[in-house]
Protein backbone atom coordinates (compact mmCIF):
# COMPACT_ATOMS: atom_id res chain seq x y z
CA UNK A 1 0.00 0.00 0.00
CA UNK A 2 1.03 3.13 -1.01
CA UNK A 3 1.88 6.27 1.78
CA UNK A 4 -1.14 8.34 -0.12
CA UNK A 5 -3.62 5.01 0.51
CA UNK A 6 -2.10 4.37 4.06
CA UNK A 7 -3.26 8.07 4.70
CA UNK A 8 -6.36 7.69 3.00
CA UNK A 9 -7.14 4.42 5.06
CA UNK A 10 -6.48 6.02 8.13
CA UNK A 11 -9.02 9.04 7.59
CA UNK A 12 -11.77 6.54 6.66
CA UNK A 13 -10.60 4.72 9.87
CA UNK A 14 -11.14 8.04 11.94
CA UNK A 15 -14.58 8.77 10.61
CA UNK A 16 -15.69 5.61 10.75
CA UNK A 17 -15.26 5.53 14.48
CA UNK A 18 -16.66 8.67 14.56
CA UNK A 19 -19.79 7.86 12.99
CA UNK A 20 -20.16 4.99 15.30
CA UNK A 21 -19.59 6.54 18.12
CA UNK A 22 -22.45 9.07 17.02
CA UNK A 23 -24.36 6.55 16.05
CA UNK A 24 -24.32 4.99 19.92
CA UNK A 25 -23.95 8.18 21.64
CA UNK A 26 -26.97 10.35 19.65
CA UNK A 27 -29.91 10.46 21.97
CA UNK A 28 -31.80 11.48 18.90
CA UNK A 29 -32.56 8.66 16.69
CA UNK A 30 -32.16 10.98 12.94
CA UNK A 31 -28.57 11.79 14.29
CA UNK A 32 -27.40 8.80 15.09
CA UNK A 33 -28.86 7.54 11.77
CA UNK A 34 -26.91 10.21 10.06
CA UNK A 35 -23.80 8.60 12.41
CA UNK A 36 -24.86 5.16 10.70
CA UNK A 37 -24.73 6.89 7.57
CA UNK A 38 -21.25 8.57 8.52
CA UNK A 39 -20.00 5.25 9.36
CA UNK A 40 -21.15 2.96 6.57
CA UNK A 41 -19.70 5.99 3.82
CA UNK A 42 -16.03 5.38 5.50
CA UNK A 43 -16.54 1.88 5.45
CA UNK A 44 -16.79 2.19 1.62
CA UNK A 45 -13.71 4.29 1.53
CA UNK A 46 -12.13 1.69 3.60
CA UNK A 47 -12.80 -0.91 1.00
CA UNK A 48 -11.58 1.33 -2.13
CA UNK A 49 -8.11 1.79 -0.40
CA UNK A 50 -7.55 -2.07 0.23
CA UNK A 51 -8.59 -2.50 -3.68
CA UNK A 52 -11.93 -3.89 -3.34
CA UNK A 53 -13.97 -2.05 -5.66
CA UNK A 54 -16.98 -4.46 -5.42
CA UNK A 55 -17.42 -4.52 -1.73
CA UNK A 56 -17.37 -1.11 -1.58
CA UNK A 57 -20.07 -0.41 -4.29
CA UNK A 58 -21.89 -3.63 -2.40
CA UNK A 59 -21.58 -1.09 0.95
CA UNK A 60 -22.33 1.85 -0.63
CA UNK A 61 -25.60 0.27 -2.49
CA UNK A 62 -27.02 -2.64 0.34
CA UNK A 63 -26.24 -0.17 3.41
CA UNK A 64 -26.37 3.09 2.92
CA UNK A 65 -28.73 3.11 -0.05
CA UNK A 66 -31.40 0.48 1.47
CA UNK A 67 -30.60 0.06 5.24
CA UNK A 68 -29.89 3.47 6.11
CA UNK A 69 -32.86 4.97 4.31
CA UNK A 70 -35.45 2.31 5.53
CA UNK A 71 -34.26 3.52 9.59
CA UNK A 72 -34.61 7.12 8.15
CA UNK A 73 -38.56 6.15 7.21
CA UNK A 74 -39.34 4.13 10.36
CA UNK A 75 -37.97 7.42 12.29
CA UNK A 76 -39.98 9.60 9.81
CA UNK A 77 -42.81 7.33 10.82
CA UNK A 78 -43.04 7.65 14.34
CA UNK A 79 -41.49 10.58 14.84
CA UNK A 80 -37.68 12.49 14.36
CA UNK A 81 -38.05 14.05 17.64
CA UNK A 82 -38.57 10.47 19.91
CA UNK A 83 -36.35 10.08 22.69
CA UNK A 84 -34.69 7.25 23.90
CA UNK A 85 -36.06 5.98 27.26
CA UNK A 86 -34.38 4.32 29.85
CA UNK A 87 -33.46 0.65 29.97
CA UNK A 88 -35.61 -1.83 31.63
CA UNK A 89 -33.89 -4.65 33.28
CA UNK A 90 -30.66 -2.84 34.52
CA UNK A 91 -29.35 -6.85 35.29
CA UNK A 92 -29.47 -8.52 32.23
CA UNK A 93 -27.88 -5.62 30.30
CA UNK A 94 -24.97 -5.65 32.45
CA UNK A 95 -24.45 -9.54 32.10
CA UNK A 96 -25.06 -9.11 27.91
CA UNK A 97 -22.46 -6.31 28.16
CA UNK A 98 -19.86 -8.65 30.22
CA UNK A 99 -20.25 -11.30 27.99
CA UNK A 100 -19.83 -9.50 25.02
CA UNK A 101 -16.51 -8.29 26.48
CA UNK A 102 -15.57 -11.62 27.51
CA UNK A 103 -16.72 -12.38 23.80
CA UNK A 104 -14.03 -9.58 22.61
CA UNK A 105 -11.25 -10.21 24.56
CA UNK A 106 -11.34 -13.83 23.70
CA UNK A 107 -11.33 -13.35 19.97
CA UNK A 108 -8.61 -10.66 20.54
CA UNK A 109 -6.43 -12.81 22.48
CA UNK A 110 -7.00 -15.65 19.81
CA UNK A 111 -5.94 -13.70 16.96
CA UNK A 112 -3.05 -12.27 18.77
CA UNK A 113 -1.75 -15.78 19.43
CA UNK A 114 -1.62 -16.69 15.99
CA UNK A 115 -0.03 -13.06 14.80
CA UNK A 116 3.23 -14.90 13.61
CA UNK A 117 0.84 -17.05 11.45
CA UNK A 118 2.29 -16.55 7.51
CA UNK A 119 0.17 -14.00 5.35
CA UNK A 120 -1.60 -15.61 2.39
CA UNK A 121 -1.10 -14.18 -1.33
CA UNK A 122 -3.83 -12.68 -2.44
CA UNK A 123 -4.23 -13.27 -6.52
CA UNK A 124 -4.27 -10.33 -8.93
CA UNK A 125 -7.56 -8.58 -9.42
CA UNK A 126 -9.35 -10.23 -6.06
CA UNK A 127 -12.31 -8.03 -4.74
CA UNK A 128 -12.23 -6.48 -7.72
CA UNK A 129 -15.83 -6.54 -10.13
CA UNK A 130 -13.58 -7.77 -12.82
CA UNK A 131 -11.96 -10.60 -10.89
CA UNK A 132 -15.69 -11.52 -9.42
CA UNK A 133 -17.60 -11.74 -12.79
CA UNK A 134 -14.45 -13.89 -14.33
CA UNK A 135 -15.04 -16.50 -11.27
CA UNK A 136 -18.44 -16.33 -11.69
CA UNK A 137 -18.34 -16.76 -15.04
CA UNK A 138 -15.43 -19.31 -15.03
CA UNK A 139 -16.59 -21.53 -12.41
CA UNK A 140 -20.05 -21.27 -10.71
CA UNK A 141 -22.08 -20.36 -14.62
CA UNK A 142 -24.92 -22.84 -13.90
CA UNK A 143 -25.48 -22.10 -10.32
CA UNK A 144 -25.45 -18.49 -11.09
CA UNK A 145 -28.24 -19.32 -14.94
CA UNK A 146 -30.05 -21.02 -11.90
CA UNK A 147 -30.52 -17.89 -9.69
CA UNK A 148 -31.25 -16.01 -12.36
CA UNK A 149 -34.02 -17.75 -13.53
CA UNK A 150 -35.24 -17.92 -9.65
CA UNK A 151 -35.07 -14.71 -9.44
CA UNK A 152 -36.78 -13.87 -12.77
CA UNK A 153 -40.01 -16.21 -11.78
CA UNK A 154 -40.22 -14.31 -8.35
CA UNK A 155 -40.48 -11.29 -10.34
CA UNK A 156 -43.30 -12.30 -12.75
CA UNK A 157 -44.75 -13.95 -10.03
CA UNK A 158 -44.70 -10.94 -7.76
CA UNK A 159 -45.97 -8.81 -11.07
CA UNK A 160 -48.98 -11.59 -11.54
CA UNK A 161 -50.24 -11.30 -7.97
CA UNK A 162 -50.40 -7.32 -8.08
CA UNK A 163 -52.68 -7.56 -11.56
CA UNK A 164 -54.65 -9.41 -9.95
CA UNK A 165 -55.44 -7.33 -6.78
CA UNK A 166 -56.02 -4.27 -9.26
CA UNK A 167 -58.11 -5.64 -11.33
Amino acid sequence: MTFAGATMFVVTAIFAIAGALITIWSRRPLRAAIGLLVHIISLSGMFLTLDAQLMAVLQLLVYAGAVVVLFVFVIMLIGPAAEVGPIEGRLASRTLSIAMVVAVVLALSTSVAYLDAPWVEVPDGFGTVQGLGMEIYKNAAVPFEIISITLLVAIIGAIAVARSRTE
